[in-house]
């Protein structure tokens, strides 16, 4: 009796092989088509971008200082306030300063009333040459008429001898009186009352102790917030102490350290997308690259690394880069500074420079807190001179 075999009873193995063939030519594919859209990635999109998440944000910290002496009589700011350019943050007691102005005040006066003196002097020599002149015309005409008179015996000798002595006294008064006109001449010539240099020398003496009184308060000299309050009330001062700091938090910007093999294709001006740890990737910055750092962090270190001496071991280097950031961003969502951010500059555009080719036209940072106090001192000493001007009825 014959038996037939099955051919796939008999050779369970081809199965097994076929479906292994299928999921290896499956993997294939997978591979190569991640591979080409890795390749379609890459060449289209990340090549044309440089990221890192060494940044950091920086900002401007305006450190507040004593201009002068004082004891703290009351703290206007604590940390944490805003304040705006101007307002007074800390009162030092102004007592001694008054003083001081008051002095001044009354020196410029003073000196106002004895420069009047002197241009009045001045006049008044001018008078007494004018009459010296005269007595000395009248002496001379005296000692001619006498000399003709001697050889007759009409005049005697004695009076001849005397209206030469008259002569040579008037003649000595009127030389007196120029060089006393000409002493005071050299004091008020070519100036007028107001810029006399005696009464500028008391001008500046009244403008210091003025600005003295008005630095007993000490001003934000811009708008932001309070930290690192290390001021007490009480506490005596010295000129140039740190009392606090003022933080303009919109002007703050980001740092981002890029390897120096990352730095080939970055311009100024390029776009910027960065995102902060503080708000993750719900709320996206836009920034624009405003300079490439100069030099590496080693290199402004310290202890600068000596690679010259001893064993060396090359390290990849870090670049600052400073982005610029959007104000308005910035408002809507406060960054603090030192907080860590994630950068990503897009290098597709290549047309800006590497270094800046235009020099600030004006200054990078500026404040008008204080020009009020030095406009208020020269109206005060315009006054001053005006009080002590000869009153007109």
């Amino acid at each position: 009796m014959t038996t037939e075999l099955n051919p796939a009873a008999a050779d369970p193995v081809q199965p097994k092989t076929s479906k292994r063939k299928r999921a290896l030519l499956i993997l294939a594919a997978v591979v190569v088509v991640a591979g080409l859209a890795w390749g379609l990635w890459y060449f289209f999109v990340a090549r044309w971008h440089e990221g890192t998440d060494d940044a950091y944000v920086q900002g401007n910290v305006v450190s507040i200082t004593a201009q002068i002496p004082g004891t703290v009589i009351s703290i206007g700011a604590d940390d944490g306030m805003k304040v705006n350019a101007g307002q007074v943050l800390v009162q030092l007691d102004p007592n001694d300063a008054r003083v001081a102005y008051e002095q001044a005040v009354a020196n410029l006066a003073n000196t106002v009333r004895q420069v009047r003196g002197l241009y009045s002097t001045v006049e008044s020599g001018r008078a007494d040459i004018a009459a010296s002149q005269v007595n000395v015309q009248k002496a001379r005409a005296d000692v001619q008429r006498r000399s003709g008179l001697v050889a007759t015996g009409a005049v005697s000798a004695e009076e001849l001898a005397h209206a030469r002595e008259a002569l040579a006294a008037a003649e000595a008064s009127l030389s007196s009186s120029r060089g006393q006109l000409s002493r005071n001449s050299a004091l008020v010539d070519a100036t007028n009352l107001a810029n006399q240099p005696q009464v500028q020398a008391a001008a500046a003496q009244l403008r210091a102790a003025y600005l003295n009184l008005q630095r007993a308060a000490i001003v934000a000299p811009v708008s932001g917030y309070v930290a690192k309050r290390s001021v007490q009330l009480g506490q005596r001062l010295q000129a140039g102490t740190p009392l606090m700091t003022v933080i303009p938090l919109e002007q703050a910007w980001v740092d981002a350290n890029f390897k120096e093999t990352q730095l080939g294709k970055m311009r100024l001006g390029q776009p910027v997308e960065l995102t902060s740890d503080l708000y993750g990737s719900d709320v996206t910055f836009n920034g624009k690259l405003g300079s490439l750092g100069l030099g590496t962090g080693s290199a402004f270190s310290l202890l600068p690394a000596q690679n010259a001496s001893g064993n060396w071991i090359k390290i990849v280097q870090r670049v600052p880069v400073r982005i610029q950031l959007d104000p308005a961003q910035l408002a809507a969502h406060p960054l603090r500074l030192g907080m860590s951010m994630s950068v990503d500059v897009s290098i597709r555009d290549q047309n800006g420079p590497v270094l800046p080719l235009a020099v600030p036209a004006a200054p990078v940072l500026a404040t008008n807190a204080y020009a009020k106090q030095l406009q208020d001192a020269d109206a005060l000493i315009g006054r001053v001179i005006r009080d002590n001007l000869p009153t007109r009825g």
